[in-house]
């Protein structure tokens, strides 16, 4: 796979990389992206094998929230039914292996994780990349570890784990830090299996009874945007793991989306709350652009119209591209950039610079920031 893979090669200066569930997890823990969530039971196999969305190269089938209790065993079926017709449809040439998005299992708890474990041999985890983790706490994070380790040695096959961190102890200032600390602590022990640390906007909201509206982000939610702030400071230091921005809500899905008068500048426009292509898809935006500046990489998204703007987002400026590569090159001290329009400090830049490279190794480099539209294509 390869993000923006249905993009002319000219709309890059470097196009992103190849990646796969094999790639070195220095790199795959950057390539999520627009991750898409759906309900275990959803059919999409046909989806997969013809193509239907080029730009998705991750999914998530749900056992948990998205799935009710009485329609888990249908979910399972379905799941394991998906990975064996896929295996298939590997097999008969009617899809090739790199061609298939990287597979996500949301369980609903130990015990179900547990069961459904029990049932996946050789080739069904070789079509699995990871497992979400969902109200990841410091009381229940050790089972989930425990297990995924367990099945990577059973199979010598690497599926990766993604903690969800939701709860309400995490949301309660007075538990917060004790969360945190603790949970770190598990995640250090099984570095080598942590893909990515996921945020739960949602079930945060719902502790303190809002909502955000289509015109807000989930920065202007105040006790949520300290939940968050919380888990940057904590899981991002020093790049020691990639967050992922909570999901945005909202979708108005146009078909007629037009991007030719769109100003060169997102960043200023978008600010200014000028109309764009529609509010759904300007509070998304304006979401990105956020979640970039905190260091949030890539998205949850429950709809697929929201995958070019999410990825798209996510490509690295030219300037920005060498600005990294010239820190990551020097050995100290200060550097005019080669704008001439800026100091690169080598030593307090150079974590900055490795997250900017990696993020041009996984979704490219373009020319400047008037090129982010057309990626929206």
């Amino acid at each position: 796979m390869r993000h923006h893979s249905y993009q002319p090669a000219e709309k890059f200066v470097y196009q992103p990389e190849e990646f796969d569930k094999y790639t070195e997890l220095k790199l795959l823990r950057y390539c999520l992206g627009a991750t898409m969530y759906m309900p275990g039971t959803k059919n999409f196999l046909e989806a997969i094998v013809t193509k239907k969305y080029p730009g998705l190269t991750s999914m998530v089938l749900c056992f948990e929230d998205a799935c009710r209790e009485e329609d888990l065993p249908a979910a399972e079926e379905n799941s394991l039914n998906l990975l064996d017709a896929l295996k298939q449809a590997i097999d008969q040439g009617k899809i090739r292996s790199s061609e298939v998005p990287l597979i996500i299992f949301r369980v609903r708890n130990i015990d179900q994780f547990r069961k459904f474990a029990s049932r996946l041999d050789k080739d069904r985890m070789k079509l699995i990349t990871a497992f979400n983790f969902p109200k990841f706490t410091k009381d229940n994070g050790e089972e989930y570890f425990v297990c995924l380790q367990e099945l990577n040695d059973r199979f010598q096959e690497p599926v990766y784990g993604m903690p969800i961190l939701e709860s309400r102890q995490m949301a309660y200032i007075e538990t917060r830090r004790e969360e945190l600390t603790g949970v770190k602590g598990i995640l250090d022990r099984y570095r080598h299996l942590v893909l990515n640390v996921r945020v739960g906007g949602t079930d945060w909201s719902s502790v303190f009874g809002v909502r955000r509206g289509i015109n807000y982000t989930i920065y202007d939610i105040l006790p949520v945007a300290d939940c968050l702030k919380d888990v940057i400071n904590v899981f991002a230091r020093d790049n020691d793991y990639c967050v992922s921005g909570p999901v945005w809500e909202y979708f108005r899905v146009n078909k007629k989306m037009k991007f030719s008068d769109m100003p060169e500048s997102i960043n200023a426009s978008i600010f200014r709350h000028e109309p764009m292509i529609n509010d759904a898809v300007d509070g998304l935006l304006r979401e990105l652009l956020l979640d970039r500046a905190n260091g949030f990489i890539g998205k949850t998204i429950i709809h697929p119209t929201h995958i070019p703007y999410v990825n798209g987002m996510l490509s690295v400026t030219e300037e920005v591209y060498n600005d990294a590569v010239q820190i990551l090159r020097a050995d100290g001290g200060v550097i005019k950039s080669e704008q001439s329009n800026k100091m690169n400090e080598i030593g307090p830049h150079r974590l900055w610079a490795e997250k900017a490279y990696m993020r041009a190794k996984a979704y490219g480099v373009i020319k400047d920031e008037s090129c982010y539209t057309a990626l929206f294509l």
